[in-house]
């Protein structure tokens, strides 16, 4: 096997051995560096990860012990979760914006023993955090910080690494953007089909250098490691991540592969836009890609006429790490209005326009038990909530989600739809159209927008007319128009939070004419 060649999936069991062969393949070869240069190999990953983890067990952390872990984005971050792998402990990463009512959420629903956290960050203080929750709760956890410092101990201490990649050792939380977070179920082989599904898909090579620049935390997290781990490829860890200050970094190591979703693109877009002609954001760059939010068609011309590289997106989630993914050899007509191909492996089935799932690289359920029941229908498929169809090559096509689809008198009228040709209006940034409930015609149509600095003010007739010419249906356009200083969005991949749109809204009368101003929803 070549240091070219990804490991063949059927023999990877578990993370920790995926660890371990790359290790002893290419041992100095680098794994991760950060903003401040800091750099780790292979092989130094595997050996720091083994000593973390006999510390770790000296501590009381053994095979199957529930540890809640909320960091950021940090080479230690990644040692840690290796050495919870090496022990084959039940990890609950926890994104490290959520405060006392989402963490202590997660500590008592997995009964975790363990709370790490990385004491004062960003200005809040994680440790005293969790010093209240081991007080308030009937179970306590034990408060660990790490942040610099790892714990540490003898390798020879350890007992033999887990070999069964079937068992539950990882709780990740749903993002909650329509509903209250949920405890997904994740094996290291579901893990891994996901990681490889995204590694094979992107074609990546040795000499590539990728970026995390999003929480560790998130579903995202291990499949990027799996996909340096398959290809043998470094990764930039970004702990922050804010333009324009990152781009040196991504420029100093050559960064080859940027984003995380479709706000990451925009925000890319965006700096472009500040420089001078035919100056490029950065050289080395010649992929962007990402998931997890919809993608409207125009973004990926956007990006391969401004950017100069090439944008492929695809379609996951916390059940189902990867669904289906873009191929930087797809034509560009797939690439600006699919989500890409499933893996082999990945059975998709749309049953009433709405996308199922059953393979390897689905979840095992949730943590509530009736919430596992209704999710899978009588063949073990996984029911998405998405919609969607499947072109005659194969590609998957979104349409909206179930929740997304607004009862107008009637007749089904698909969000997505309209966000894509509003998308395409000069004055709008960005948009999310929802249903609000209506007396007369059971829901009707609203359109909320962000406007790009400078942007002449809107109203509801220019919107509509904009649209009609766009060739939308009539009974389609929006009849009421609210402009905000910024959609809200979750902390990790910025997805739009339209259940905030519509608790915000819920009430209030159709704005005719000129548009409504929100109050400012960043930091919600």
């Amino acid at each position: 096997m070549s240091a070219t060649t990804p490991y063949d999936l059927g023999t990877s069991h578990t993370l920790w051995e995926l660890i371990a062969r790359r290790a002893a393949l290419t041992p100095r070869a680098p794994a991760l560096f950060d903003e401040t240069d800091r750099r780790m190999t292979f092989g130094g990953l595997a050996e720091h990860a083994e000593r973390a983890a006999a510390g770790l067990y000296e501590l009381g952390v053994r095979p199957g012990t529930p540890v809640c872990w909320q960091l950021p984005t940090r080479i230690e971050t990644v040692v840690l979760s290796a050495a919870l792998a090496r022990l084959g402990a039940v990890q609950t990463p926890v994104i490290p914006v959520y405060r006392d009512r989402e963490v202590r959420h997660a500590v008592e629903r997995t009964e975790a023993r363990f709370l790490v956290t990385p004491g004062t960050w960003r200005g809040f203080d994680h440790t005293a955090m969790a010093d209240r929750l081991a007080r308030e709760l009937p179970h306590p956890p034990r408060p660990l910080t790490v942040y610099h410092r790892l714990p540490d101990g003898d390798p020879g201490t350890l007992p033999p690494p887990p070999s069964d990649g079937g068992q539950v050792r990882w709780i990740y939380w749903t993002s909650g953007t329509t509903s209250a977070p949920k405890g997904v179920r994740h094996t290291d082989r579901s893990l891994i089909a996901g990681g490889a599904c995204l590694a094979h898909a992107l074609r990546m090579r040795p000499d590539d250098v990728g970026s995390i620049a999003f929480p560790y935390a998130h579903i995202g997290g291990p499949d990027y490691l799996i996909m340096l781990l398959l290809y043998g490829f470094p990764a930039l860890l970004v702990e922050r991540f804010a333009l324009p200050e990152v781009l040196d970094a991504y420029r100093r190591h050559g960064v080859t592969l940027a984003g995380g979703s479709t706000a990451f693109y925009s925000l890319f877009l965006a700096a472009q836009r500040q420089l001078p002609p035919g100056e490029r954001l950065v050289p080395t760059l010649r992929l962007l890609a990402g998931g997890g939010a919809p993608k409207p068609p125009e973004l990926y011309h956007e990006v391969v006429r401004e950017l100069g590289c090439q944008l492929t997106h695809g379609y996951g989630m916390t059940e189902a790490p990867m669904i289906t993914m873009c191929s930087p050899l797809d034509t560009p007509e797939n690439l600006a209005t699919t989500e890409g191909r499933p893996p082999a492996g990945m059975e998709i089935r749309v049953v009433d326009g709405e996308i199922r799932l059953r393979g390897e690289a689905v979840c095992q359920g949730y943590v509530d038990p009736g919430q596992t029941a209704a999710a899978f229908d009588e063949d073990g498929f996984f029911r998405t909530g998405d919609l969607g169809r499947l072109t005659a090559d194969g590609h998957l096509v979104l349409t909206g989600r179930l929740k997304d689809v607004i009862i107008r008198k009637g007749e089904n009228i698909s969000a997505r739809e309209i966000e894509e040709l509003l998308y395409e209006h000069p004055a709008i940034h960005d948009a999310a159209v929802i249903g609000l409930p209506d007396p007369e015609r059971g829901e009707r149509v609203c359109a909320v927008v962000e406007q790009p600095p400078g942007g002449a003010p809107l109203t509801l007739a220019e919107v509509t007319s904009f649209l009609r010419s766009a060739g939308l249906a009539v009974h389609k356009l929006p009849e009421q128009l609210e402009v905000v200083p910024a959609l809200p969005r979750n902390e990790t991949l910025h997805k739009v939070l339209k259940y905030q749109l519509r608790e915000r809204l819920t009430g209030r009368g159709t704005s005719d004419g000129a548009a409504t101003n929100l109050p400012d929803s960043r930091g919600t």
